[in-house]
């Protein structure tokens, strides 16, 4: 009997997952209509279709936690070690040798441009280390609710929260490729909206193991990519207002960028014992992320 219930109630999970991918992709031809009805300007319209593309796979990383609870450690470092190449690739050649060309278009000798690029990184990565130190430095209480109802522990909801503020630089970078007319704006998207599938994975997985509801679980891991168009539409928005924003813009997203992959992916991708599954995960993503960039720009 309790084989039957557990077979009965695995259907149950396979039908909500299906079910929930199926409105997942209604949602997106519907989002992909209402998009188009806007009718923005190109260069905003192809910021938004990036951040809307990245969301979608966010969100459907998110699926598979209707179905199971957890994942293999090793799988799940090596998952961690893509996304961090995917990640570093585009950093290089999305980010930094885009906004080398972006600020000696405008002028700028190498050195010059170099300076630029550089003040810009560092600019960045320092905007995302004093988030990150707001996040870690936040109240348990505050993140938990009382004392008397402690649902979920803390530093779940820490790490939450910080991945949720380490998709802003990913919108970032999509919106101002995409707001300067960069040609490899939607690889960039799509190497992006790659890696953001195990992130939503993740972010669901965790909740999950740590006593959430299932469906609850996936909402806020789907949620979680939300920022993404939000920051593309505006940061394409402001790279039209000035022209010097486009090298610096790029170079702050690159600069956030590199520190999330430096600071929080490869440490706690190799964290768990599995470095050399976690090195393998990280030198196919730099290499896919690579082809797509060069490829498809």
């Amino acid at each position: 009997m309790p084989t039957d219930v557990m077979s009965i109630s695995g259907v149950r999970l396979f039908r909500l997952a299906l079910g929930t991918l199926l409105l997942l992709v209604g949602c997106a031809l519907l989002m992909a209509q209402g998009i188009a009805w806007l009718d923005l300007e190109p260069r905003m319209m192809r910021a938004l279709e990036g951040g809307a593309l990245c969301a979608l796979g966010t969100a459907l990383g998110a699926v598979p936690v209707l179905v199971i609870r957890s994942m293999a450690v090793a799988l799940a470092d090596t998952l961690l070690g893509f996304g961090a190449g995917v990640m570093l690739a585009a950093t290089a050649f999305s980010l930094i040798i885009p906004g080398l060309d972006a600020a000696q278009a405008i002028g700028l000798n190498k050195w010059g441009a170099g300076g630029l690029i550089s003040f810009g990184l560092l600019f960045g990565a320092f905007c995302l280390y004093l988030v990150d130190l707001k996040v870690s430095g936040g109240s348990p209480e505050a993140l938990v609710g009382s004392a008397q109802q402690p649902v979920i522990a803390a530093r779940i909801w820490v790490f939450v929260i910080a991945i949720i503020a380490h998709n802003i630089p990913e919108g970032m970078a999509i919106g101002v490729s995409a707001g300067g007319g960069m040609p490899d704006a939607d690889s960039l998207a799509m190497g992006i909206a790659l890696q953001d599938v195990p992130e939503g994975l993740v972010i669901a997985l965790v909740l999950a193991g740590a006593g959430m509801g299932r469906f609850k679980a996936f909402l806020i891991g789907a949620a979680s990519g939300l920022v993404e168009p939000v920051a593309a539409l505006l940061c394409a928005w402001l790279v039209t207002v000035a022209e010097l924003l486009l090298p610096l813009g790029l170079a702050c997203a690159a600069g956030a960028m590199l520190l999330v992959v430096t600071q929080e992916i490869i440490p706690e991708s190799r964290s768990n014992g599995h470095h050399r599954l976690a090195s393998l995960g990280l030198c196919i993503g730099f290499c896919l992320m690579m082809v797509m960039d060069t490829a498809l720009s």
